[in-house]
């Protein structure tokens, strides 16, 4: 068994480096980093530095030059700080090679997030789900970080004939990824079950970039108690509950939230629990407007549905935190009228853009959250026509 990685202490200091590749802009990598920081924090880590560089391409060996990583060093030394994080992707020999200049522990975005995940799975699935994707993260940078794995029954018969240590130990992880991903089918089966004994209601998932307000919006539309923070993932298992609008019953997932660079072998691995969106009658597609960059948390989102062959249901785009959307871009001095206006011309253009398939919304100050009960219950209806129609005739 894989000796686990020690968990972020809490308040623990963290240096953040992004790079600038294939002309990206200054203010995108900014963002980047702001998102890696809220991670971090998410993490139990304090961001009290920010590298960036410019490069045509990543060094094969440090992924950033020599002299940033050295300046980096120079920053380090002397001072309680722990933790180097890259927003980019680092090979086993990248963090190997930095972690011999810079002497602190090094990790990748990949890993911050596989550190979060396994903070916060709770039931066994999403506790082996994490796991899985730990080894599948590991597995191909055991050459390059190599560090002795603990023998899975010690002793004679454990090493084959001319095996190395690190071939063992590629053949310990693959058989561990092997056994993982056997146990997760006994549960999909189980989980596959319980979906059909659902019976015949339309259903309806929540989907969006994480931290959106998801959960606080199914709390809302379920009226029963759903874990939410203002973290990162604070949902990883699906939570589904029968709502009725005015007669008409249909069931209502909340998922786990996607991020950009979401690992890949991470939605691999939470592949089962995706299902419930891939199974989904409708999406609600859940937007932070507040969010500097909501329009591109949108492209993610809607990319890792393609992903994972789910974007060709029909969605309804619910706009969430208006309230705070006006808090951030309209002047106290600004008149009423003219508030009203800006956000009937921001309301214009998406209808015109989901054809009609939105609702602009405040989860916490509960704004046009009846339009929004409307919205979805027409549209259950008239799948149950389609879908049910001997059903139909009870909902009115």
């Amino acid at each position: 068994m894989i000796e686990k990685k020690k968990a972020i202490e809490q308040e623990e200091r963290a240096v953040l480096v992004g790079l600038f590749q294939n002309g990206q802009a200054e203010e995108d990598v900014n963002e980047w980093l702001d998102e890696l920081a809220f991670l971090a924090e998410t993490a139990g880590a304090i961001a009290v530095k920010r590298y960036t560089q410019k490069l045509s391409h990543p060094d094969p060996r440090t992924f950033i030059g020599k002299g940033k990583l050295e300046e980096i060093r120079k920053f380090i030394t002397g001072r309680d700080i722990r933790l180097l994080i890259f927003d980019d992707e680092l090979s086993g020999s990248q963090i190997s090679n930095i972690e011999k200049t810079i002497e602190i522990k090094t990790i990748d975005r990949s890993d911050l997030i596989l550190d979060i995940f396994g903070r916060r799975a709770k039931t066994a699935q999403a506790k082996l789900q994490v796991e899985l994707a730990q080894y599948e993260y590991l597995l191909p940078r055991l050459r390059g970080m190599w560090k002795h794995l603990e023998r899975l029954g010690g002793g004679i018969g454990t090493r084959g004939p001319g095996e190395t240590e690190i071939e063992t130990d590629r053949r310990i992880v693959k058989d561990k990824i092997s056994l993982l991903k056997k146990r997760l089918a006994e549960i999909d089966k189980q989980a596959l079950t319980q979906r059909k004994d659902r019976g015949e209601f339309i259903r309806a998932a929540l989907v969006g970039y994480t931290n959106v307000g998801k959960s606080t919006l199914m709390t809302l539309l379920s009226k029963s108690k759903v874990f939410a923070e203002n973290k990162l993932f604070a949902t990883l298992d699906t939570t589904t509950r029968k709502i009725v609008f005015d007669r008409t019953p249909f069931l209502l997932s909340d998922t786990v939230g996607f991020i950009r660079k979401l690992p890949h072998h991470l939605v691999e691995s939470f592949k089962s629990t995706l299902d419930e969106v891939r199974e989904a009658d409708i999406l609600l597609h859940v937007v932070d407007l507040s969010h500097p960059r909501y329009e591109e948390q949108i492209a993610v989102v809607r990319k890792t549905l393609v992903e994972i062959g789910a974007f060709d249901k029909p969605t309804l785009t619910v706009f969430n935190k208006v309230d705070q959307y006006e808090k951030n871009n309209f002047d106290p001095w600004l008149a009423v009228e003219v508030k009203k206006e800006i956000m009937q011309e921001l309301e214009d253009r998406w209808e015109r853009e989901t054809e009609d398939n939105c609702v602009f919304v405040s989860a916490t100050e509960k704004i046009n959250i009846e339009n929004l009960r409307n919205s979805i219950m027409n549209r259950v209806r008239s799948l149950y026509k389609i879908r049910y129609p001997y059903k139909s005739a009870d909902f009115y």
